[in-house]
């Protein structure tokens, strides 16, 4: 009871949400089932079982592209089917299995993709190819989306495939890059896997894939890791400068220091022992000089 009082209330909601203007939706699950309720909208009761059907989606949704196909669920497990870009091999199973299932492939711009990026926690990867989507649905009469019940699809005998060769890929880069396969899964997880083959990826089950590669650190980081860097050695070396030059400024001081109060001993002791003698004349005292006596010398004349 408490399931279909939430189911109504959904409902309710996602009809006053079909007017909000595309750069408001921010949550992949509400996208998902506005894609689902324009799908079922135009879809004709006559289309004929397999045949693909585009859906036309209003003009804020520039940038998505959905096609939709009815299968018969044992058909659809005894010969598989290609839905655009999805391949599902023989044995595939749909569960609960039901009479009929309705089957909406979505193909997201870069624009809306960016939708998945930011909902899910991929740090450290670029997305590089558009979002695909395929998502399964069983219906009541009149193919009334009230009475839709989303379904899951698993591989049988062979793995659903994803083809990317087609899409707008251009931001791939032709390097050394890894590219992987990304899973965006309901819970909020991705799970990245290995190519197959060149652009192809392989699954499971149903849901949101999207190619992704490793992002190099951003410039502005490294930039700042290295002006960091410099910054540090610049420090420590003007520090050790400064410490040097210093050292050298108080050992030439102390040398200047010694060598002026060597010179003054020195300047003390010359002085002290070439001092004149201070004799008495009368009551002043007054240097005077040693006698010294001029030799008699004998003229010839």
């Amino acid at each position: 009871m408490a399931n279909l009082f939430y189911h109504h209330v959904l409902v309710v909601l996602l009809f006053a949400s079909a007017r909000i203007e595309a750069q408001e939706i921010k949550s992949a699950r509400l996208l998902d089932l506005l894609i689902r309720n324009y799908t079922f909208k135009s879809y004709d009761i006559h289309i004929r079982t397999g045949k693909i059907h585009a859906v036309r989606l209003p003009a804020n949704f520039s940038g998505i592209v959905v096609d939709t196909a009815s299968f018969r669920c044992g058909s659809l497990r005894r010969y598989g089917a290609q839905v655009k870009e999805f391949h599902l091999g023989v044995g595939v199973i749909v569960q609960p299995c039901v009479q009929r299932v309705v089957v909406i492939r979505q193909k997201l711009g870069y624009n809306w993709s960016s939708i998945y990026y930011d909902n899910y926690d991929l740090p450290g990867y670029q997305l590089v190819s558009p979002i695909l989507g395929l998502l399964a649905y069983h219906v009541g009469n009149g193919m009334n989306f009230s009475d839709s019940l989303e379904l899951r699809i698993h591989a049988g005998e062979a793995p659903i495939s994803i083809d990317f060769r087609n899409t707008s890929t251009s931001n791939i880069s032709s390097g050394n890059d890894r590219i992987l396969c990304a899973n965006f899964e309901n819970d909020g997880k991705v799970t990245l896997k290995d190519l197959e083959s060149p652009n192809i990826c392989v699954t499971t089950r149903h849901g949101h894939y999207g190619l992704v590669i490793k992002t190099p650190p951003p410039l502005e980081s490294t930039r700042k890791d290295i002006s960091t860097w410099k910054l540090v050695v610049g420090t420590s070396i003007g520090t050790v400068l400064g410490v040097s030059l210093l050292g050298l400024l108080l050992v030439a001081m102390f040398v200047k220091v010694k060598k002026k109060a060597r010179m003054e001993e020195m300047e003390r002791r010359a002085y002290e022992e070439e001092a004149l003698q201070v004799s008495m004349v009368g009551h002043i005292r007054a240097p005077s000089a040693s006698a010294t006596r001029t030799m008699p010398t004998i003229e010839h004349t």
